[in-house]
């Protein structure tokens, strides 16, 4: 096992790793500076544009479960390293295109290769470090990577496109890449999978993906085809099919990509409920204020990516810890609706910004309130989502909340973008393009507002205090003893183990 290397090399190896899970995070913002730049050289339309980002999003999201798997089957290590070298490539392919579908199907591969690479990083980290004291150090680096990656995508995209060209915001990728493979390699011991003799459920992940993917294609097109067309009602039919087979497939086969016994435990449910929306209303945020900053206030993508900082900055200071000791002092409720509601008004800021908006007035306080929100409610929803589990089930409730925030992020951005384009349209002619943009980013931030104070009112209302098991699942992503021998006499107790 990977816990055997010397405290030196185990402490290399988890900065190697991060570099990688960095590398993966960075892709998840430094595009959305890009794209209009890229708009504008491939000739995207403003419906069009989603699949840059929702080919990225759908796979990865839609492959986090079966990646977790497939480590567990073949090694941790020999799935990350595969992710990398996925990953890596498919960003050359993203750097050298030249067509609309060249990038979308390399998007795709992506996130593929950054499911994977997300999926067992995870595990590798948990098995380098199995002290409590080590491991929670080592899981505040990794939450640091994770926040702190977003601020350096926004200023990096910026600066890349705003001197270079946006090819380069992927072409970045290959060194860092080719350095994570190589030093992997001499500071990584192989390991065997533990779970020999189980079969993949591919089937419940060919269906799902596909379903997702069908349903957000119905949904981005559905302006232009027409919302009651065969052609988009065919779609959300077949999409729904292939859920309805997933739903079968998961209840029969032997070896579930998602169990769906787990979905009976109300604060899993819940929590999952939750992400979805407050995913929904996050990824519009990123997409669609950047464009509002570049098309309407006309920004330059570096001005774009200094915008995003305070926000970012906010959210990666509240990873080391802050947080988590306002969970600790308050519970699982209350930090968790306090900062979707925060998300929530920050996005309605955002739905009355105006044609010739400034920066201090108009961008700053919804950046300011959107940082805060994410900041504070995502560990709550995390912990929440693992509450009610076994500490063996622990990281697939982690898995499933991460996938329903892909999706719902992938999902939510489609109707959301669909929505501004519709009111765009409207209002063209009689207030001209600016106007018009902005008009259309204004429904796409008022439902996205009305997403988030949607899931602050669930999480506030419907979560419940921690089963026993809610102490099991902190050990997993914070590095504690053993919660059993705790107290957990109600949701605060989730948090007694950070």
């Amino acid at each position: 096992m990977t816990h055997n290397i010397d405290q030196r090399k185990r402490w290399l190896a988890l900065i190697v790793l991060c570099l990688g899970v960095l590398m993966i995070v960075l892709d998840s913002t430094i595009v959305n500076v890009a794209l209009p730049s890229i708009a504008a050289d491939l000739g995207f339309s403003e419906t069009s544009l989603v699949w840059v980002v929702n080919a990225y999003l759908l796979t990865f999201g839609g492959c986090l479960l079966l990646g977790g798997r497939l480590g567990d089957l073949y090694g941790h290590r020999k799935l990350f390293l595969g992710g990398i070298t996925l990953f890596t490539l498919a960003s050359l392919a993203c750097g050298m295109a030249n067509s609309q579908v060249l990038l979308v199907c390399a998007r795709a591969v992506q996130g593929l290769g950054g499911a994977v690479v997300s999926a067992v990083s995870l595990s590798l980290i948990m098995n380098l470090f199995t002290e409590p004291g080590e491991r929670a150090k080592a899981m505040g680096v990794y939450g640091f990577v994770c926040a702190g990656g977003g601020s350096i995508g926004v200023l990096l995209g910026g600066l890349l496109t705003n001197i270079l060209s946006w090819h380069w915001i992927f072409l970045v990728n290959l060194p860092i890449g080719i350095a994570v493979y190589a030093m992997c390699v001499a500071l990584l011991p192989a390991g065997r999978g533990h779970a020999h003799g189980e079969r993949l459920d591919v089937a419940g992940a060919a269906t799902v993906t596909a379903s997702l993917m069908l349903a957000v294609y119905a949904i981005v097109n559905g302006n232009e085809a027409g919302w009651t067309s065969v052609h988009t009602l065919g779609m959300l039919f077949a999409a729904l099919a292939l859920l309805v087979l997933f739903l079968r497939i998961e209840a029969h086969v032997q070896h579930p990509l998602m169990p769906l016994a787990l979905f009976r435990l109300r604060n899993v449910a819940v929590a999952n409920v939750v992400g979805v929306l407050w995913a929904a209303a996050m990824f519009a945020w990123f997409f669609i204020s950047a464009l509002y900053l570049q098309r309407v206030l006309g920004y330059k993508p570096m001005q774009v990516g200094l915008a995003f900082l305070p926000a970012n900055l906010i959210m990666a200071f509240f990873s080391l810890g802050l947080s988590a000791r306002l969970v600790m002092r308050f519970g699982l409720r209350a930090p968790l609706g306090v900062g979707l509601l925060l998300a929530a008004i920050g996005l309605a800021l955002f739905a009355r910004a105006p044609v010739n908006g400034g920066f201090m007035l108009d961008v700053l306080p919804g950046m300011t309130l959107l940082g805060l929100g994410a900041g504070i409610a995502f560990n709550p929803v995390l912990l929440a989502a693992m509450s009610d589990v076994e500490q063996s089930d622990s990281g697939l409730a982690s898995g499933i909340v991460n996938t329903s925030f892909m999706m719902g992020g992938a999902v939510g951005l489609a109707v959301l973008a669909s929505l501004a384009a519709a009111r765009t349209s409207e209002v063209e002619l009689s207030q001209g393009m600016p106007a018009a943009l902005n008009s259309g980013y204004h429904v796409a931030f008022l439902t996205g507002a009305v997403f988030a104070a949607l899931a602050a009112l669930l999480g506030a209302l419907l979560l419940r205090a921690g089963k026993q098991n809610a102490a099991h699942a902190a050990p997993s992503a914070h590095g504690d003893a053993p919660a059993a021998n705790r107290p957990h006499s109600n949701d605060r107790a989730v948090t007694e183990n950070l």
